[in-house]
């Protein structure tokens, strides 16, 4: 059975345009294959920030770490499961002041661990989740994706790309505090039903 990984970062609650999206695709892609789905919110999740401990736990090999390490990485293995177990990710993401917002930063460190999603070799790092097939559901206020003040998005791409997932589509609703804004979005939902037909 295929198991997709929903991710969302929005404060917003059911008021979010991201949120909207994602949840829209993962049911359009769940009645689709009946695939299993393993939810992460991260608003509100309150996920630790990396300090000078978690990042030598995390590093630590698993036989190795002392009780201390094993309670700070362990939210870090479980992030990094999720992603392991997946076949497919769908992010719901707003961008908060030109980037990705700070629960999100804060998973994307606790994802990123030498020898488990990537690894340095004399040709450089590589990736090792490969094989997945990500969509980043993007809703801004006034932002225009792919603008030079998008720092988000090109960012995403390179960090997903970094552990292994390259093949990474993106709908956005872009610039949704304008008087168009009702428009974007509804261009954006239908975005995502072709995303999944």
């Amino acid at each position: 059975m295929k198991t997709i990984l929903h991710i969302d970062a929005s404060i917003r609650g059911e008021d979010s345009v991201s949120r909207g999206l994602s949840a829209k695709l993962v049911e359009s892609l769940t009645h689709l294959s009946g695939a299993k789905v393993i939810r992460r919110d991260l608003a509100g999740n309150d996920l630790p920030f990396i300090d000078a401990a978690r990042f030598g736990a995390n590093l630590a090999p698993v036989e190795e770490r002392s009780e201390e390490q094993v309670q700070l990485a362990a939210i870090g293995d479980t992030l990094i499961e999720e992603l392991q177990q997946a076949d497919t990710i769908v992010m719901g993401l707003p961008m908060y002041n030109f980037t990705a917002t700070s629960t999100f930063k804060a998973w994307a460190d606790l994802v990123a661990r030498a020898g488990t999603t990537f690894r340095y070799t004399e040709n450089g790092p590589e990736g090792l989740l490969t094989g997945k097939k990500a969509y980043v559901l993007v809703a801004t206020g006034g932002t225009p994706i792919g603008s030079e003040i998008d720092f988000l998005t090109p960012w995403l791409k390179h960090f997903l790309g970094f552990i292994g997932i390259t093949d990474v589509s993106i709908v956005a609703a872009d610039g949704i505090m304008s008087v168009d804004g009702p428009a974007k979005i509804e261009q954006a939902h239908r975005s995502v039903e072709l995303l999944a037909a």
